[in-house]
């Protein structure tokens, strides 16, 4: 009898069981990433959920958002929707918040990249300045030397005036060289 329970057939047939059924873990991880996608579905801007296609139970739930002050409500109204999106595809949502959050890693990225340029600048002077001309010929020298020089005084008096005009410039000129 004992050898019977660990036979091959069933084995298999405990392993199909377990296929076709989620265990109650999966389906609470499963619901608490769709209770996160309501999260971040219900801060986007509204022309951008316009463009998504929601049944009319969805909209329902999404309008009824903005008379929801009390936390604890809103969170028992992110988990309405979170079942309202298990209805739905979410795919089209998945990908714009992929689309969002690739825009922001290459806006914050770009801003590194100023910040960097105007502290080397700052720091390192004419050997930097040198470089930034030669990496974009088309930049005014003559004005951004002048800004240079001024964010250098400035950044000695602990100043901000022109370390932030000479950031703007700097920003500027990359946002133009990217186009």
């Amino acid at each position: 009898m004992i050898s019977s329970l660990n036979s091959p057939a069933t084995d298999a047939l405990e392993l199909d069981a377990d296929d076709a059924k989620p265990s109650r873990s999966q389906i609470k991880r499963e619901h608490l990433a769709l209770q996160s996608l309501a999260e971040q579905l219900l801060a986007l801007p509204r022309r951008l959920l316009e463009e998504l296609s929601f049944s009319e139970l969805t909209w329902v739930a999404i309008n009824e958002t903005a008379r929801i002050k009390d936390q604890r409500a809103l969170r028992r109204h992110y988990k309405r929707i979170a079942n309202c999106l298990a209805r739905e595809n979410t795919e089209p949502l998945q990908a714009l918040l992929a689309q969002r959050e690739a825009q922001a890693r290459a806006a914050t990225a770009r801003q590194h990249e100023v910040e960097r340029w105007r502290e080397r600048l700052i720091e390192e002077g004419d050997e930097a300045l040198a470089e930034l001309i030669s990496a974009y010929p088309e930049v005014d020298r003559q004005q951004l030397r002048s800004l240079v020089r001024a964010a250098q005084r400035d950044a000695e008096r602990g100043r901000p005036e022109a370390p932030r005009r000479l950031f703007r410039q700097l920003r500027t000129l990359l946002d133009a060289h990217q186009q």
